[in-house]
């Protein structure tokens, strides 16, 4: 299996060689980048090019390791009790599984994604360092251990709000998606805007990464927001308007660009 990029994903050299190790050496990648540059996408592209099924598992700040493995429904079991459900006497119809139990049942490889590991407690990492390396959990209430039928292609992206554990890291493979040059940049416009005049995307991206260059800006524009931006200058036949790429000008739709008051006056100062 290679993980090459698709017709709507446009992943860099260094990102396919990441993707493709991980697959050999049967290790999860780690995926860290800036806030837009396609981090979780990157899964889902994966999981198209190779023809496997994704499962996801979103993480929040409440999000406890065990949730991914399984949990057992004791509420349920005691109110079926009460009404005296045949349920109550086979334990397993209470066991919910969870999004690693899922991949480690499926028939086939699937394509794992633990989506921004950074937002739930430190110890989460370190709760899951078992069955990430052994591919195994046991469940208690079973008694019996669960292990994978086939080793899934795990992709784990963070967007290094704490620091993770030393342990936790030495089981993955490490990959940081770097902003995108202009070059890389025009593809990718190119797949969401296709057949867009090169000379109206260098006036929009000239515009792009003059914001993304002011000095202090706190929240850089990503490159989700570039497309989404261009969307709208191709809606209103903003592109055209000859001298909108002005260094003095502040761009249109700036609000699809600049997400808070602190950088949009900055702006104001510096580009007026």
């Amino acid at each position: 299996m290679q993980f090459k990029g698709t017709e709507s994903y446009i992943a860099s050299n260094e990102l396919q060689v990441a993707v493709n190790a991980a697959i050999h050496l049967q290790k999860p990648l780690l995926i860290k980048g800036e806030p837009g540059t396609g981090k979780t996408l990157l899964a889902h592209e994966v999981a198209r090019s190779l023809g496997k099924r994704l499962i996801t598992w979103h993480i929040k700040s409440t999000t406890k390791a065990q949730q991914g493995l399984y949990e057992y429904d004791a509420v349920s079991r005691l109110r079926d009790s009460q009404l005296g459900s045949d349920k109550v006497h086979d334990i397993a119809n209470y066991i919910i599984k969870g999004k690693l139990w899922e991949a480690f049942d499926a028939e086939q490889s699937v394509v794992l994604l633990i989506d921004e590991i950074d937002k739930a407690d430190i110890e989460f990492p370190n709760d899951l360092l078992l069955e990430l390396d052994r591919m195994e959990f046991f469940c208690y209430e079973l008694n019996r251990t669960i292990v994978a039928k086939h080793r899934p292609i795990i992709i784990i992206t963070s967007n290094n709000e704490k620091e993770l554990p030393d342990a936790f890291l030495r089981r993955c493979l490490f990959h940081f998606i770097r902003f995108p040059e202009e070059e890389q940049m025009r593809q990718i416009v190119d797949v969401h805007h296709p057949g867009l005049k090169q000379e109206l995307l260098g006036r929009a991206l000239a515009h792009f990464y003059r914001l993304r260059k002011v000095n202090g800006i706190k929240k850089k524009p990503s490159t989700s927001e570039l497309v989404d931006w261009i969307s709208l200058l191709l809606r209103d036949d903003l592109l055209q308007e000859e001298g909108d790429d002005s260094p003095s000008k502040l761009p249109p739709h700036l609000g699809s660009l600049i997400k808070n008051e602190q950088d949009l006056m900055l702006l104001e100062r510096f580009l007026k």
